[in-house]
């Protein structure tokens, strides 16, 4: 079939440059997994430097014109082309508990949700690479003092080593996005179990980032903390001044002093 026109509902921006598809390819390092798992491969620029490896690599592709040019095209993936959606799919269907890694040059309108949904996953997600809008890869690797560090940063790190590679110019994609992109790694951490309930983690991180402007103490009011644990210097802090280790200590202080 002809080539695949991109789809503006979707986000597409299909990269033409073929030393940055490999380059992205070559972030994994293929350890502690058998299988990858692309998402939103569109016409395999990114694909056909997997299935060089000696991995398994498995796509997920939401826009049936794509699967059609991917199984036309791609013989290698016959009963490796999952035509659903990433964010409802569940990928136990085809890793059954297995460790496998995610790759992408991720559609930008549901990128970040792509990190929550892998955060869901990260029992069996070892290794995360993709590209970004510049700002959003930038965002999940910032530390504590940035303008840009939020909730993304904190959770994500809270359980992965995360690294920024490089910068992807916009003159590279068909159609060209407005924006800059950036190719960021995460790699899960040894011990990525927290010593605290993550559930709370997720919610003090959460409740502290939408009143950034706020201390801790007044944009954590709603917990109904003892008047006690109140009086700790951390809730003088606004969130971006706290690194991934404090959040995780004032969860377990929460957990052990909440009224």
């Amino acid at each position: 079939m002809e080539k695949v026109k991109a789809k503006k509902h979707l986000g597409q921006h299909f990269l033409k440059d073929e030393s940055i598809a490999k380059a992205i390819a070559d972030t994994l390092n293929l350890e502690g997994y058998d299988d990858v798992l692309e998402i939103g491969p569109g016409m395999g620029v990114l694909t056909k430097y997997l299935l060089e490896k000696p991995i398994n690599t498995y796509v997920i592709e939401i826009d049936t014109e794509s699967v059609t040019y991917l199984d036309e095209n791609f013989p290698k993936l016959k009963d490796k082309i999952i035509s659903k959606d990433f964010l409802r799919y569940n990928v136990n269907e085809i890793f059954d508990g297995k460790q496998f890694a995610i790759i992408g040059n991720f559609p930008y309108n549901i990128s970040t949700q792509i990190v929550f949904r892998t955060l869901e996953y990260r029992n069996q997600i070892p290794e995360f690479a993709g590209m970004f809008q510049k700002e959003v890869a930038e965002r999940i690797c910032s530390k504590k003092g940035s303008k840009v560090y939020g909730i993304l940063s904190v959770l994500a790190q809270a359980f992965y080593d995360v690294e920024y590679l490089f910068t992807v110019d916009e003159t590279v994609f068909i159609p060209p996005p407005k924006v800059k992109s950036g190719v960021m790694r995460m790699r899960r951490k040894e011990n990525f179990t927290l010593p605290c309930s993550e559930k709370m983690l997720f919610t003090v991180v959460k409740m502290a980032f939408q009143q950034r402007r706020k201390t801790m103490r007044n944009s954590l009011k709603a917990l109904n903390l003892s008047d006690n644990l109140r009086e700790d210097t951390i809730f003088d802090l606004r969130p971006e001044q706290l690194s991934v280790e404090q959040f995780i200590e004032l969860t377990q202080k929460i957990e052990a002093n909440a009224v």
